[in-house]
């Protein structure tokens, strides 16, 4: 009998898995962007194989110069994707379209998987990076995250790392204690020296454009990561340089483990909070530098790995009085955006590769092949029933973000193509995994709501007015103890205020304005702190009399006043 009731708990989360919404993979396409001019190719040399037939469908003409035309293979074919950007599209035209929403999704607790995949000298490094005129999507998420949470960035250190893949809390005296220890280390005035001439930020126009409608009684931070997969093996780009006897001693590969959610991640690997984009953009440069580039015949600066840079937002509620984040660890909710710089395939018979560019490129296009593997398995196991094992597991690249295509998170890839005609016999092969991918879907990622543990909202905005109002205070006291006349209080800025009046004043005589509503949060109760430097101040009746006439809450200051 119990054998029987097991069968049908599975039978029935079987079910309502299936029942969940899915979403496919998105895949964009963009044509090599102007802005970046192919090198070496004059143009009246330069001819397209490529023609953009609408907002959405590309058709691949083959020339005759191609293998394809010169096998007998000479039709056309029509390839659609989500979006198709011309060569002419703009970097900020790119962000909105393809991650600006993954920035959302990450603001609001949900995770998101960003590729750019294409043949090499393609634009994908243009696409994901950019220059220091046009950014690209990695500096424009930046922006974007750090407009939208500066104001509500919890103390340096509050959240900290429990190498596990997981975050913990801790108070702002023991953050406190630990950010000191950390200023006096070597590495932060490593950090401060990169920033002077981090090469991102020079001549750069950042994205004013932000992310709206969080909850402001949440604390945030936000922590990077940056690594590549150099055949097929994972190093940290953050990690300093080793140097011993004189010689540069050989990076350490990483182990990717698995968390008790049973999310991959790279063991080791060393995760900084930031707290600007200034800070980043100069671990974002140590990290370009330690990344293995090389110079081919089709380009000047190949990527010979796979680049990772990992985004991670950890938020959580702030305790009852707006002050400090509650301090319990299962309160935290961690949301990741992983943007993924494919290094580009290649066929040795045009790159004329040897040596350790040969092995390079033949580890390149291996995990670039397991990659095609698993969305083919994924595809006929989702379409037709099948049972097959998807092989993960064959390459690092896969193995790391196969939680994503077991529905942790959103999946976007941005397919980048020349339109050159030399390169049709690669393009045509990108062209058809592209679509090979849009039909695999995968579940949708609900998010997580971070738990306001039953307390009233606007808890930042009561501490903010009560610091406000405890200044305004002070400076009445200030000028009561020197004799001068006491100066009027400040009307606290409509920002800070409720929308409706205290209790201690008249709601007829409230100036507030019911446009405002909204962006105020209800009448604070702000429990009494206590107050050691007014113990022995006396304040004459006729003061109190005069605070009670001003606009503004004078409950703490009667607490005060009787104590």
């Amino acid at each position: 009998m119990s054998h029987n009731t097991t069968g049908i708990r599975i039978k029935s989360r079987t079910k309502r898995r299936s029942l969940k919404a899915k979403d496919p993979v998105e895949v964009f396409c963009r044509l090599r962007p102007s802005e970046d001019p192919i090198p070496d190719i004059e143009d009246e040399d330069y001819t397209r194989c490529i023609e953009i037939i609408s907002d959405t469908v590309i058709q691949l003409n083959p020339p005759k110069s191609s293998l394809a035309f010169k096998s007998g293979n000479k039709t056309t074919t029509q390839h659609t994707f989500k979006s198709v950007f011309q060569d002419s599209a703009t970097q900020k035209k790119v962000f909105d379209h393809v991650a600006r929403p993954l920035v959302y999704d990450l603001l609001n607790g949900k995770n998101g998987l960003l590729f750019t995949y294409g043949i090499t000298n393609s634009g994908k490094t243009y696409t994901m990076t950019g220059s220091h005129e046009n950014s690209g999507i990695l500096p424009r998420c930046l922006d974007v995250i750090f407009n939208s949470v500066t104001e509500l960035l919890a103390k340096p250190f509050v959240f900290k790392s429990d190498r596990l893949n997981g975050f913990k809390v801790q108070s702002d005296e023991d953050a406190g204690r630990e950010y000191r220890g950390f200023r006096r280390k070597k590495l932060k005035g490593k950090l401060d020296e990169d920033s002077d001439d981090a090469g991102l930020q020079q001549d750069r126009v950042a994205d004013e454009s932000l992310v709206s409608g969080l909850d402001e009684d949440n604390a945030f931070a936000v922590f990077v990561s940056y690594f590549e997969i150099y055949n097929n093996y994972v190093y940290d780009l953050f990690e300093d340089i080793q140097v011993e006897g004189g010689k540069v001693r050989a990076p350490q590969s990483k182990q990717l483990r698995e968390d008790a959610k049973h999310n991959m991640y790279v063991s080791g690997g060393v995760e900084v909070e930031v707290r600007s984009t200034k800070d980043t953009f100069a671990l974002i440069e140590k990290g370009q530098k330690n990344r293995r580039m090389a110079e081919t015949q089709l380009n000047h600066n190949s990527s010979r790995s796979h680049a990772i840079f990992n985004l991670r937002i950890v938020q959580a509620p702030l305790d009852p009085s707006g002050e400090e984040v509650f301090l319990d660890n299962d309160k935290v909710n961690v949301s990741t955006l992983s943007l993924v710089d494919l290094a580009g395939s290649e066929r040795t018979s045009r790159t004329h590769a040897d040596g350790i560019q040969l092995r390079e490129a033949g580890n390149i296009n291996a995990s670039l092949m397991v990659l095609r593997t698993c969305m083919e398995t994924l595809r006929d196991n989702q379409s037709n029933g099948a049972t097959k094992i998807v092989p993960f597991r064959d390459s690092k690249l896969t193995h790391l973000f196969k939680n994503f295509f077991d529905g942790e998170g959103k999946v976007r890839m941005v397919v980048c193509v020349n339109p050159r005609t030399e390169d049709y016999d690669e393009t045509i092969h990108v062209l058809r995994f592209s679509e090979l991918t849009q039909n695999v879907v995968v579940d949708r990622c609900e998010g997580v709501k971070v738990d306001g543990l039953g307390l009233a909202p606007g808890r930042r905005r009561a501490n903010m007015l009560y610091k406000v109002q405890l200044k305004e205070l002070e400076e009445v006291l200030k000028g009561s103890n020197k004799g001068a006349p006491q100066p009027v209080p400040r009307r606290i800025p409509d920002t800070f205020a409720s929308d409706t009046a205290t209790d201690t004043c008249d709601p007829t005589t409230s100036e507030a304005s019911s446009d405002d509503a909204p962006f105020r949060a209800p009448p604070p109760r702000i429990p009494p702190r206590p107050m050691r430097f007014l113990a022995n101040r006396v304040l004459p009746p006729l003061d109190i009399e005069k605070l009670l006439m001003k606009d503004i809450s004078i409950s703490v200051s009667l607490i005060i006043y009787k104590q």
